[in-house]
Parts: C-alpha cells; sequence; structure tokens
C-alpha cells in the first residue's frame, strides 16, 4: 500500500521590525547605534591630546580629571557631559569664526545682484551665465 506524503505546516516567519538596508537609512542607523555606544566620543577622544582633554573635561565639570582615562571608563553622565561640552564649545567656535568673517553675506548674492543688473539691461545671455554660475555651486 502506497504511503501517503502529507506536508507539515511550517511557522510562519514574522518580517523582521527594521527592514533591510533602503538607500542611506541602514547606514544612519548604524551610526546612530554608534552614537549612543558613545563610539563616535570614543574616535574624538582618542585624537585629543592630554591638554585639549584636561580643558574638555574642565568645560564639562568632571570630578574625574585625569586625561588619561578612556572614554569607556567613564560613567554614561560623564561620557554624556563631555559631548555637551564639545556641543558648546563646537557652537561658540562657530560663532568666532562668524565674528572674524564679519558676517559677510553668501558669496552668491553678489552673483545674483550681477544677474539683476544684467536682466535689467535686456541682457539676457549675461544673466544666464550669472545663474548658471549659482546654480553650480562655484561662489
Amino acid at each position: 500500500m502506497p504511503a501517503q506524503v502529507h506536508t507539515l505546516p511550517t511557522p510562519h516567519r514574522q518580517t523582521p521590525t527594521v527592514e533591510p538596508d533602503r538607500g542611506d537609512w541602514g547606514a544612519l542607523r548604524a551610526e546612530l547605534h554608534s552614537r549612543c555606544a558613545d563610539q563616535d566620543l570614543a574616535t574624538l577622544w582618542a585624537e585629543l591630546a592630554a591638554g585639549e582633554r584636561r580643558a574638555l573635561m574642565a568645560s564639562a565639570r568632571l570630578v574625574e580629571r585625569d586625561p588619561r582615562l578612556a572614554i569607556h571608563d567613564l560613567s554614561k553622565a560623564s561620557r554624556d557631559a563631555l559631548r555637551a561640552a564639545i556641543h558648546r564649545m563646537s557652537q561658540y567656535a562657530g560663532q568666532l569664526r562668524d565674528g572674524l568673517n564679519g558676517h559677510r553675506p553668501h558669496k552668491s548674492r553678489e552673483l545674483a545682484a550681477h544677474a539683476r543688473q544684467a536682466l535689467a539691461e535686456g541682457n539676457t545671455e549675461a544673466a544666464l551665465h550669472w545663474l548658471a554660475i549659482i546654480e553650480r555651486g562655484v561662489a
């Protein structure tokens, strides 16, 4: 008597909660995970000189002031304080740089003025030239 073959029910595979990499989303997700693990802070910390580390620790008002400490030897609260201090210092450096540049308008404004002048004169060829420079991002 021939045996009958029956297929066994297989458990339905549940789709993963995070879909496979779609464009740059996977890279962004990996960056966020590394940031949560303070890997970006560890990389920056490794590149700093002892004096820079000491200044950063003072700015973060840390109790630990030994610049030889590895970033993962610090508590999570200390690492968060360091990250905040870096952010404050970066903003301050940006403000200083802007102040030294004299708050000049963007270079494309001058090119746009040339394009407007060419349009006012009826010279569309020159206006298109100036607009093409702006679009290429040369300025």
